[in-house]
């Protein structure tokens, strides 16, 4: 390939500025550049909560935004991810004391299928009935709270510190907690995935029906 022919592509590339979701205020997250608009679709983009409020207190917690629209030279994207930084992490666990963990998948009311991680430390070394009795709580607590909710809501309610709160409002009285954080939130699927998974388990338990003969 000639130089004036790399100079040229160079040329046609654009950049793209990169806004967070409506739910986050429409933040610039960056710029992303493409020759062609469908080549961002699908780029992701990481930051951190203080970040995109001006409070450096929260830079303990990352956001992962994925680009699903292009109009002009703007990229939308949805949300993704949520995660507390590993730094963040050990520094709650102390020597001595326990660290509870669960792992929940819910589906919130308009169909999104979502992870969550919460995780409670407690002040002292806690014996396994207490460790199972916090998870069995932290589990309720999250089902709960999606029950109700739309993906959003419940997105908020992870990020804004809500849910972590409430569980520990109820499990502290178990045994005595020094934290509760929500260390990971994660997309796993979209309301158009679950539907297109639920038709195909039906397709399939429809095969596995054996019509008898009249």
């Amino acid at each position: 390939m000639s130089e004036r022919s790399v100079s040229k592509r160079k040329q046609q590339k654009r950049w793209y500025t990169v806004q967070s979701p409506e739910q986050f205020d429409r933040e610039t997250l960056g710029k992303t550049t493409a020759d062609e608009p469908d080549k961002v679709l699908g780029r992701t983009i990481e930051t951190k909560l203080g970040e995109l409020n001006n409070d450096a207190s929260e830079n303990n917690t990352k956001l992962t935004f994925k680009i699903n629209e292009v109009a002009s030279d703007t990229a939308y994207t949805e949300f993704i991810k949520h995660e507390l930084t590993r730094d963040y992490l050990r520094s709650l666990v102390r020597r001595g004391s326990s660290k509870v963990e669960a792992f929940v998948t819910v589906l919130t009311t308009d169909d999104y299928r979502v992870q969550i991680q919460p995780v409670a430390v407690t002040t002292k070394k806690a014996d396994a009935s207490q460790e199972k009795a916090i998870r069995r709580t932290m589990i309720d607590l999250v089902r709960e709270t999606a029950k109700d909710r739309t993906f959003e809501e419940v997105v908020d309610s992870v990020v804004e510190g809500r849910l972590s709160s409430a569980i520990y409002g109820e499990a502290k009285d178990i045994y005595p907690l020094r934290r509760v954080e929500i260390q990971k939130t994660t997309l796993e699927a979209r309301p158009e995935e679950v539907a297109a998974e639920e038709e195909a388990t039906v397709d399939v338990d429809e095969e596995d029906v054996e019509v008898e003969d009249a």
